[in-house]
Parts: C-alpha cells; sequence; structure tokens
C-alpha cells in the first residue's frame, strides 16, 4: 500500500468571516453629520490693556540697533524712541542660529514673548521699540530672572 494519505482537492472554506459588517455601518463613528460646530472666540482675549506691536521689517531692527543698548546675561535689550507720535509699543525679537538648533531658538522667542506680556506693559517706553536678542546663557536662566534682568535693563533705558 501506499503511506501517503487522500488529500482532497478542494480545500474547505475558513469558519467565519474575519470581520462581520454592522448592519448599519460602523457604529463607532458617525458617518455623515459631524454634529454641531463648538462656539469659539472671534477674537483673542487680552489680558493688559496697551497694545503691543510688532517689528516686522528689517529696516526696523536697524533704526532699533540705533538706539539704547543694555546688555544681561540672558539677553540683549534694545530700545529705540521712534519719531512718529504713535505711543504704542512694538517689540522684536531675535536669537540666532549661534543659540542652538530650532527647537531651542523657539522655546526662548516664547520664552520671550510672554516675558514681553508681563514686563512691557508696567516698565516698557511708551512709544519705542523694543527688540530683545537671546544669547547662548538665556536658555537655562530662570525665568524669574530673565524678568527681574528686563525691568532693570528698561529703567536703565529710560533714565
Amino acid at each position: 500500500m501506499n503511506d501517503e494519505a487522500h488529500v482532497p482537492a478542494e480545500q474547505p472554506g475558513s469558519q467565519a468571516p474575519a470581520r462581520f459588517p454592522r448592519p448599519h455601518g460602523d457604529g463607532r463613528r458617525p458617518q455623515g453629520d459631524r454634529g454641531a460646530p463648538q462656539p469659539r472666540p472671534q477674537e483673542a482675549v487680552r489680558l493688559t490693556s496697551q497694545e503691543i506691536g510688532k517689528l516686522t521689517r528689517r529696516a526696523e531692527f536697524l533704526a532699533a540697533n540705533g538706539g539704547f543698548r543694555a546688555p544681561t546675561p540672558g539677553f540683549v535689550l534694545l530700545v529705540s524712541k521712534r519719531t512718529d507720535s504713535d505711543p504704542a509699543m512694538r517689540l522684536g525679537l531675535t536669537v540666532s542660529k549661534k543659540v542652538g538648533n530650532s527647537v531651542v531658538r523657539n522655546r526662548m522667542k516664547r520664552r520671550f514673548r510672554e516675558l514681553a506680556r508681563l514686563v512691557l506693559p508696567e516698565a516698557g517706553i511708551a512709544g519705542a521699540d523694543h527688540v530683545l536678542i537671546g544669547r547662548q546663557s538665556g536658555i537655562e536662566r530662570d525665568f524669574a530672572q530673565l524678568a527681574d534682568d528686563l525691568r532693570r535693563a528698561l529703567a536703565r533705558a529710560a533714565k
């Protein structure tokens, strides 16, 4: 006799399909309507009454470079009084590639924006451009120390 077992040519199908379709689609997610949109604020809410503008053009940064300079351990503050009659303060931020990679530079700029939001309304000079230039030692410097440095530098610039 032959030691080989008889193998039928037709293979049996699987027991059950791998996934049963639901009768009305997948009940875990809405199919069509995503629901009513949630209300969102239409404009940014400001905590301070004084508006702080933004320096955007290179010429504005160069003009601020000709004004008062106050070096601190974490940054250099440049203050330049404008000739126009606009009493609004403006802020410019600069952090070069010498300070670190993009993650470090963006982190420093976020810290500087928060510093300006907290300190400039109370100690800033009206009608002036303020430029913060980041330094390498400003990365690890404590936020409270940076705020004190900015207040002292603004007091020197106001004299």
